[in-house]
């Protein structure tokens, strides 16, 4: 009898050692590999015109330093001209949204008003698609036209994207060139781009994620099918024994 509890428990703490770890580390794994949340307009903190927020970095994508200077620019461009411009950095749509419309209702949310909404300039980026877009105010428009705006999102910001996801550098040439069309300089234009027509033989960063998704998940299902099939047999035998 004693012969036989034995074995018994010492299964029973082989099984508590090696297989309840084996399985919390698993669960760690697919929690670390799920999508990040979506945000949705009312995910951010409602600012109004007159807020002394000019950068909301819900994906952390930006240094604190950049930070720093993104905010003294901007405040100090709005004592000095009235105008005010906050950027939005998010981690990713959900499903259903596009930049466009995700632009639209944070701007209609913050200023629900055409007298709130005149002397504002909100600009807004999506890390996950490193999609941008612009939205701006009837007195704003009055400097920063329709031209100029297309040409910040689709390459003072899209050309330092499209080199390897360079969001401190995006935000910055957005900043100084809004601060200078909106103080009434100059506009200094887009950054140049250089032309690279050897195609890259490294995975992109995007690339990695989803392969070491991928691999993970493989991994989950193979040992979630294997550990029963070992738990059964440690205790009842396996054939021919």
């Amino acid at each position: 009898m004693k012969a036989f509890l034995i074995p018994s428990v010492w299964k029973k703490s082989v099984l508590s050692t090696l297989i309840l770890p084996l399985i919390s580390l698993i669960l760690t794994w697919g929690m670390a590999i799920a999508p990040a949340q979506a945000t949705g307009v009312y995910d951010l903190p409602t600012l109004t015109a007159g807020s002394s927020t000019y950068l909301i970095d819900q994906a952390e994508a930006i240094s604190r330093a950049n930070e720093g200077i993104l905010n003294n620019d901007l405040k100090k461009l709005s004592k000095q001209t009235g105008k005010e411009v906050r950027f939005v950095v998010i981690r990713r749509l959900n499903f259903d949204e596009t930049i466009d419309g995700f632009a639209d209702k944070l701007f209609q949310a913050w200023y629900p008003t055409p007298e709130e909404q005149t002397n504002q300039t909100l600009v807004v980026l999506d890390t996950l698609t490193n999609s941008t877009a612009i939205r701006s105010g009837e007195s704003v428009k009055e400097t920063l036209t329709e031209d100029i705006s297309q040409s910040i999102t689709s390459e003072t910001i899209a050309i330092p994207l499209r080199d390897g996801s360079k969001y401190n550098q995006a935000l910055l040439g957005a900043d100084q060139r809004l601060v200078a069309v909106l103080s009434g300089q100059a506009d200094p234009g887009p950054p140049t781009e250089e032309k690279i027509n050897l195609e890259s033989t490294f995975a992109s960063a995007e690339e990695t994620d989803d392969q070491s998704a991928t691999f993970w998940v493989i991994v989950f299902l193979v040992v979630a099918t294997i550990i029963p099939m070992i738990t059964y047999f440690w205790y009842v035998g396996f054939p021919g024994r």
